[in-house]
C-alpha cells in the first residue's frame, strides 16, 4: 500500500516534500520534473489505433466545408 499524499516523499529525489513545492521538496526539483516533461522524457500511455478501424469509421465532419 502506499503511503497517504501528505507522507510521499519527493518523486524526484527522496527527500521529504515540502508544502510549497508539493509534491516536491524544492523548486530544484520541481524545475527538473518541469525538464523531463518538456523534453518527452514522460509520456501519458495511450492505446494504439489499428488502422483498419480508422478506415471502417465514417469520415468526420467539422463543420467546414
Amino acid at each position: 500500500m502506499t503511503a497517504p499524499p501528505s507522507l510521499r516523499p519527493c518523486p524526484i529525489c527522496g527527500k521529504p516534500r515540502v508544502e510549497e513545492f508539493r509534491p516536491f521538496c524544492s523548486r530544484r526539483c520541481a524545475d527538473i520534473d518541469l525538464h523531463r516533461w518538456l523534453g518527452g522524457s514522460y509520456g501519458i500511455p495511450a492505446a494504439e489505433q489499428d488502422d483498419s478501424e480508422a478506415e471502417s469509421l465514417p469520415p468526420r465532419d467539422d463543420g467546414e466545408r
